[in-house]
């Protein structure tokens, strides 16, 4: 089995001491041209390289980052996961990537993995703890930044879609077609993003003096089998329903299927309109009306909120909020 080479080992070749290597490797002052041009190389013809948990003692840092997302199948999660870990890498960080499973149980058990590996910092995106718990588990974690999630006056960052205001113009935009019975698939009934995104459906109605009824929200897993089920009940339940505001695409793509199945045109008899814009939104027939927020920025812009807050900027590093645009297709013109 192949031995690390140490610092002692490019010491004990070089004919110097561990403090001297320490101040190469360090690029610490106190060493002279020539020794540590001899020393450096001795370090690239032995091909030592230093030891993270060693730096990891005298920085109290392990460059290593906790990225927790609640399904890493879903196309949105993994957008975002790839621009935080873009930007992660190129500041010299590794990123374990998590996935829940939509389980709070789940959630929890991760939360204390991460802080048990010491981590430096968290991005936890679209937790589906209550506010209590999330408070409890983030205790253990001195940096984090949460993603299309806030908690107010617990000095953690946050990067967050306007979710209220995607439930407005989605729900908006049927109105000003005509719409007046819209049905809202909610998606999981622990989601903070959902309860926004249903704020802005009702403020709405509220715009053009309209009433909506309670009946005409259904809530589901935020997968394409959730939707289909959710669609096919609230419709069966509510013929009189001509639209679906849908809590993502995947959902929406699930009410497509259950449209079919039930014999209704998308847009004749259904308007469907999603959230997020994955990229089979325009790939389905009919393809998908819905609200893009940029997913790949979304992590990215939460990764550098981390960073700067690793770095100690708090007060002026709290809070980024992206603005959604609806994005018209085929499925309500």
């Amino acid at each position: 089995m192949p031995r690390y080479v140490t610092m002692a080992d490019v010491a004990r070749e070089a004919g110097v001491s561990l403090m001297t290597v320490s101040r190469v490797i360090n690029d610490k002052g106190e060493v002279s041209t020539l020794t540590r041009q001899h020393v450096q190389e001795i370090i690239e013809r032995l091909g030592y390289r230093p030891s993270n948990i060693a730096r990891g003692l005298v920085t109290q840092r392990t460059g290593t980052l906790g990225l927790v997302v609640p399904d890493s199948a879903n196309p949105f999660f993994s957008e975002v996961a790839r621009g935080a870990e873009h930007a992660a890498y190129a500041h010299g960080y590794n990123v374990f990537l998590c996935n829940t499973e939509e389980s709070t149980e789940q959630e929890l058990n991760v939360l204390k993995s991460l802080d048990e590996k010491r981590v430096d910092g968290l991005l936890l995106c679209s937790s589906r703890l209550d506010k209590t718990a999330l408070h409890q588990a983030l205790l253990q974690h001195p940096v984090t930044v949460l993603v299309n999630r806030w908690l107010e006056g617990d000095g953690v960052g946050a990067v967050l879609a306007d979710d209220r205001l995607g439930g407005l113009i989605a729900t908006r935009h049927l109105l000003q077609r005509g719409h007046r019975k819209i049905g809202f698939l909610a998606g999981p009934p622990n989601s903070h993003s959902g309860r926004l995104r249903m704020e802005g459906y009702h403020a709405a109605f509220a715009e053009v003096d309209a009433t909506w009824d309670p009946e005409w929200m259904e809530h589901c897993t935020p997968m394409v089998d959730g939707g289909q089920a959710a669609a096919y009940k609230l419709l069966t339940a509510h013929p009189e329903l001509t639209a679906l505001f849908c809590f993502n695409d995947l959902v929406a793509v699930g009410a497509l299927q259950a449209c079919e199945e039930l014999g209704l045109v998308v847009p004749g008899d259904v308007a469907i309109v999603g959230t997020d814009d994955i990229p089979l939104a325009a790939l389905v027939r009919p393809a998908l009306t819905t609200c893009r927020v940029s997913r790949y920025e979304l992590g990215k812009q939460a990764m550098q909120l981390l960073l700067k807050r690793i770095e100690g900027c708090l007060e002026e590093c709290q809070t980024i909020i992206l603005k959604p645009e609806l994005v018209i297709r085929e499925s309500a013109p």
